[in-house]
């Protein structure tokens, strides 16, 4: 059995079907990997790379194809190691593993189809007879009644949890609600939580997010990320996400001491080796891999089984499209510490055309899907249907490049 073609399909579509997250941004890009081999089989993957820069995920895709082309499909870690090898010096972290983690799904999901098995199975088999979701609600709406209704849209969809931003954004100017000072920021995120919890009772998981300690404008120091949490911990989250940017993992482990709130972080570190400085310095409660970003699904099991040693959880990262989000859910029952899921409420068809049936959620509850492979399916039809765009990938908006959609 041989690889005979490796190809990268880029495409571009409605970003979600939820109507609170369109108020912020309306378009997704797709970067999708597709092997086939000599029994008419394609497996299929994605990076996550494809979400915020599609237009360079080819040229990388064809610098790792010489390796692909021709070999045994069935042996994987053997690709993925010459892969790494091959590239070491430029592809240690950022664009060049989280490229590898597309191309080694799409090895995971052809293997599987081969043999009839779903991915968590030959990953060493699944650790959970079903797995608790949250709702990923993105931007906190603006005014807080608005926000209460999307809250109660995600409720309505079965979720008993969700997750939102921090800062407010105001649909009607585009922007954020300002918060000039720290004792602003510290009174708009704590009466949020007060109000959100109020609202909510206390059986339904409340998970905040400060997008890398930079919600809608400056990065938070470590001062104002302490002061938020301090105030935010009367209202009993599940965990915060990224409340300080990367560059700081010192500043999280001072963080995580000072504050009885569990702190998550890691969605776009790459790889186990970045995973293991964070571990090591204490700095995540929760660590967030995302099976389409840090590597590949090999590597996410070896970042869970890193915190798992230390009795710490992990919670999968997920806003890729349908490939990326069963990507993530197989990696989940895989691992043996998997807190809770991230999935899209109300998702749009560059997910549900491809997960087709195999995601499902009950009493808000992902169980574990059956489909051999992923679980997903890419189609002719489905490639016309959502043509690529350039430009349609995400980035901060700054002058001379602003995001439209």
């Amino acid at each position: 059995m041989k690889i005979t073609d490796v190809q990268t399909v880029l495409l571009s579509g409605p970003s979600t079907a939820d109507p609170f997250f369109l108020e912020a941004r309306q378009w997704r890009s797709v970067a999708l990997i597709e092997i086939q081999c000599d029994t008419a089989q394609t497996g299929v993957g994605e990076t996550y790379a494809g979400y915020f820069c599609p237009e360079v995920v080819p040229a990388i895709v064809e610098f790792y194809r010489p390796i692909l082309i021709g070999a045994d499909p069935m042996d994987i870690h053997t690709l993925v190691r010459r892969m790494v090898q091959c590239a070491a010096y430029w592809a240690r972290v950022g664009l060049g593993p989280a490229v590898q983690a597309g191309i080694e799904a799409a090895l995971w999901d052809l293997k599987g189809k081969l043999l009839g098995l779903p991915v968590y199975q030959l990953l060493g088999g699944r650790h959970h007879e079903r797995l608790p979701a949250y709702a990923t609600g993105g931007i906190s709406n603006w005014p807080m009644d608005r926000l209460k209704q999307k809250i109660d849209f995600y409720l309505g969809l079965g979720f008993r949890g969700f997750k939102i931003g921090a800062g407010f954004y105001d649909a009607e100017r585009r922007a954020e609600v300002p918060a000039p000072s720290l004792s602003a920021i510290v009174e708009q995120e704590a009466s949020k939580a007060e109000a959100l919890r109020a609202h909510i009772g206390p059986d339904v998981a409340m998970i905040m997010d400060g997008h890398m300690g930079n919600p809608l404008g400056e990065a938070w120091s470590l001062q104002t990320a302490r002061a938020v949490l301090r105030a935010l911990e009367p209202y009993d989250l599940l965990f915060y996400e990224e409340p300080l940017p990367y560059t700081d993992p010192w500043g999280y482990a001072e963080l995580r001491q000072s504050t009885s709130i569990p702190i998550a972080g890691g969605e776009c570190l790459s790889t186990l080796e970045e995973f293991r400085h964070y571990a090591e310095l204490g700095s995540f409660s929760v660590a967030q891999p995302d099976a389409a970003w840090s590597g590949g699904l090999s590597e996410f099991l070896k970042i869970a089984q890193l915190f798992h040693a230390r009795k710490q959880r992990i919670a999968t990262h997920s806003w890729g499209a349908g490939v990326a989000q069963m990507q993530n859910l197989h990696a989940g029952f895989a691992a043996p510490n998997t807190l809770i899921l991230e999935i899209p409420p109300a998702a749009g068809p560059l997910h549900t055309e491809l997960w087709g049936d195999s995601l499902v959620m009950r009493d808000g509850y992902v169980l574990p899907p059956e489909t051999p492979g992923l679980g997903v399916h890419l189609t002719d039809a489905l490639k016309a249907r959502y043509p690529f765009v350039p430009g349609t990938g995400e980035f901060n908006s700054v002058p001379g490049k602003l995001l439209t959609t």
